[in-house]
């Protein structure tokens, strides 16, 4: 774990693997960190320079003060960060608040992206949002609690996942004792931002994977994304929610090999 100065704080990620570079960024739940989203997923990934991120105000990487969107501050710390560690341009990989946050990467720097990777992606909401999804639901009540409960957590977890088996006391405490480090306060819900009206701007090849049974950002949202980006496509997992990239690894890691293989974005993509 290494960090790097992005101007008014230190990012703090991982690096591992060698090659065209790949930066992954998690989601927003509690207890979110880089490795946690992802470090099941990195050894299908290794022939790539992978730097996978612990967003500004969760993991080890502190908040700075801001009134800005969270998404629309992330993004501009982490394409920060890529210059700092020299990288001119990137896939990127995001997952729930992470997808939107490489979702205005690809909007504001459309030239530091080559390909882009959504796992139910955060930032663009139907019309009729609130009331919330149950997932989102649980999200917004754990950060609102004073001092949460491990249960809190436990039930959080098991609904990130079909197949609750998959929720590990293991990695139901990693996630807890995570949630338990302090930054500053939110509110309730926080203010992400809205990427809906610049999704034409969305240049990169841009591949939407989706839970069918996703009860937090539900399939129910991706037609408005996939309309509104470009170049876009989705893929579906059947007997899947929220944490794709951990409850279908396998098949992730290959569809995701598979779009990342078809090749830089070229300029005339954009």
């Amino acid at each position: 774990m290494s960090s790097v100065d992005v101007g008014d704080a230190q990012l703090v990620y991982t690096e591992v693997g060698t090659g065209s570079p790949v930066v992954w960024l998690h989601g927003s739940g509690p207890g979110a960190t880089g490795m946690s989203n992802f470090g099941g997923n990195l050894a299908a990934f290794r022939d790539y320079r992978n730097i996978v991120v612990d967003l500004p105000g969760w993991g080890r990487s502190p908040r700075p003060a801001t009134d800005e969107p969270l998404t629309f501050h992330a993004a501009e710390r982490v394409v920060r960060a890529m210059g700092a560690l020299g990288i001119e341009r990137a896939h990127l990989v995001g997952n729930s608040y992470g997808g939107g946050v490489a979702m205005r990467i690809a909007m504001q720097y459309p030239e530091r992206v080559d390909r882009l990777v959504l796992m139910a992606p955060g930032g663009v909401l139907p019309t009729d949002a609130p009331p919330w999804p149950v997932g989102l639901e649980r999200l917004f009540a754990y950060m609102a609690a004073e001092k949460p409960a491990r249960e809190a957590m436990a039930e959080f977890v098991r609904l990130m996942v079909f197949d609750e088996a998959l929720a590990t006391e293991a990695l139901i405490e990693e996630r807890y004792e995570a949630s338990l480090r302090v930054h500053p306060e939110l509110p309730i819900p926080p203010n992400f931002g809205d990427l809906t009206p610049d999704l034409g701007l969305v240049g990169a090849p841009t591949l939407l994977v989706w839970g069918r049974e996703d009860q937090t950002v539900p399939l129910t949202w991706a037609p408005k994304i996939l309309a509104g980006i470009p170049h876009a496509e989705l893929r579906v997992l059947p007997h899947c929610r929220h944490w794709v990239q951990y409850e279908r690894a396998p098949e992730f890691n290959h569809i995701v090999r598979e779009f990342l293989q078809g090749g830089a974005a070229a300029a005339s993509e954009g």
